[in-house]
C-alpha cells in the first residue's frame, strides 16, 4: 500500500516526535484481542522450570562448543565449533536478553536479571539503557519519532541491513555511546526515555563493559593469540547473523503509526530448533499484544487468538518472499508498505 511520500524523521527529538504526540500516537491505547480473564491469568503464569531447562541446554551447547573449539584449536575442526559457539553467543543470546528484560522467562526475578545482564553483554547492548529503550519500543511500537528501535526505517538502507548481519553498522555506534556513558554523558535521544534516577547505573555498567573488553584485548596481546577474542567480543560480531535473520521478520516492511500490533508485527511458524534458539519470539504479534505472557506460553496464546489474527507465515522462506521485494520497492517508494489482511472473524479496531 502507498501513502504520503515525504521522507520522515526517525529521530526521537525531531518534528515527527511532536506530530506523534499531536496525533495521539504517543503512549496511546492499543488494540487487544479478547481473551477470557481466567484464561489470561493461566497464560500469564510464570514458571522457573521451562527457562531453567532451556538455559541449562543453552549453556551446555555454549560451553561444549567452546571447549571443543579450544581442544581443536589449530585445526580446521575448530571452525565449526566456533561457528556454533558464535551463534549461541551472538544470536541466541538476543532472545534471552529480550525475554529476561521483560522478567517473564523465569518466575524468580533475580534469575531474569542475572541472565539479562549476561545476555546484554553477549549481544553488545548496555543493559540499563536498552531496558528503557525496549520499554519505549513496546509503548510506541513502530511509531515514528517515538520508537527508538525501528530497525528498518524508510527508505531502507540495504547496505546497512547487509552490514547488520555482522553488527558492522550498529556496533561502532553502540561502542561510541558506551564511551560517552563512561564519561557520564547520554545522547539526546536517551534523555527522552531513560529516567534520571537510572543515569548512575548506565554510567557504571558502561565502565564495567569497557573494563572487560580492555582486559580481553590485553589477554590476546599478552598471549599472542586471537583465542581470547573468539570467546569474548568477536562472537558478538561473527555470530550475530542468525539474530538478524530472525529479527527482520518482526516488523520490516509493515505499517508505521498504527495502534494495532496485528498490522505492524509478524508471527512466523518455525521449526523446534529455531523456536528454541529464538525462545518463541516467532509469535511476535502475540508477544507485542500481551508482553507479560511468558515465552513458553506464546504458542498457547497464539492458538487462543488465531481467529482474530492475520494468517501466520509458514516459515522464514515465506516471510522473506514478502520482506525482500518490499524493502527493494521501499528504496524507490518509501511510502509503500505491506498491509496485513485480517480474517473475516477478526474484530475491527478504530481508535
Amino acid at each position: 500500500m502507498t501513502v504520503e511520500t515525504s521522507k520522515r524523521d526517525y529521530s526521537l527529538t525531531g518534528t515527527e516526535t511532536k506530530l506523534a504526540e499531536e496525533r495521539g500516537l504517543a503512549d496511546a491505547e492499543w488494540y487487544a484481542s479478547d481473551v477470557p480473564r481466567q484464561r489470561m491469568r493461566e497464560l500469564m503464569q510464570r514458571r522457573d522450570g521451562p527457562a531453567i531447562l532451556h538455559t541449562a541446554i543453552w549453556f551446555a551447547v555454549l560451553i561444549g562448543s567452546g571447549v571443543l573449539g579450544y581442544l581443536n584449536w589449530g585445526t580446521w575442526w575448530a571452525l565449526p565449533c566456533f561457528l556454533v559457539y558464535g551463534v549461541i553467543y551472538g544470536s541466541s543470546s538476543d532472545s534471552r536478553w529480550h525475554e529476561c528484560m521483560h522478567r517473564t522467562a523465569f518466575k524468580t526475578v533475580w534469575l531474569n536479571d542475572a541472565l539479562y545482564e549476561l545476555a546484554s553483554f553477549m549481544v553488545f547492548r548496555e543493559s540499563v539503557s536498552w531496558r528503557w529503550s525496549h520499554t519505549r519500543h513496546h509503548t510506541d511500537t513502530i511509531i515514528v519519532g517515538r520508537d527508538p528501535e525501528i530497525a528498518v526505517p524508510r527508505p531502507p538502507d540495504l547496505l546497512g541491513i547487509a552490514m547488520a548481519f555482522f553488527v558492522l553498522k550498529s556496533a561502532p555506534k553502540e561502542f561510541l555511546r558506551m564511551l560517552k556513558h563512561c564519561f557520564g554523558r547520554l545522547t539526546p535521544a536517551e534523555v527522552t526515555y531513560i529516567p534520571e534516577s537510572e543515569y548512575p547505573k548506565v554510567f557504571r555498567n558502561a565502565r564495567i563493559y569497557i573494563l572487560i573488553y580492555t582486559s580481553v584485548i590485553g589477554a590476546a596481546i599478552a598471549t599472542h593469540s586471537t583465542l581470547p577474542l573468539l570467546y569474548i567480543g568477536l562472537p558478538s560480531f561473527y555470530g550475530a547473523w542468525l539474530m538478524v535473520v530472525f529479527g527482520l521478520t518482526q516488523h520490516a516492511g509493515l505499517a508505521e503509526d498504527v495502534l494495532d500490533h496485528r498490522l505492524n508485527c509478524r508471527t512466523v511458524y518455525m521449526n523446534p530448533v529455531f523456536r528454541f534458539l529464538y525462545w518463541e519470539m516467532n509469535y511476535h504479534v502475540e508477544h507485542h499484544m500481551f508482553p507479560m505472557v511468558p515465552y513458553h506460553a506464546l504458542g498457547k496464546l497464539h492458538r487462543e487468538l488465531k481467529a482474530d489474527m492475520p494468517t501466520p507465515y509458514r516459515g522464514l522462506w515465506e516471510a522473506y518472499r514478502e520482506i525482500i521485494p518490499t524493502l527493494f520497492r521501499q528504496v524507490k517508494d518509501p511510502a509503500y508498505f505491506v498491509r496485513r489482511q485480517l480474517p473475516p472473524t477478526a474484530r475491527a479496531f478504530n481508535p
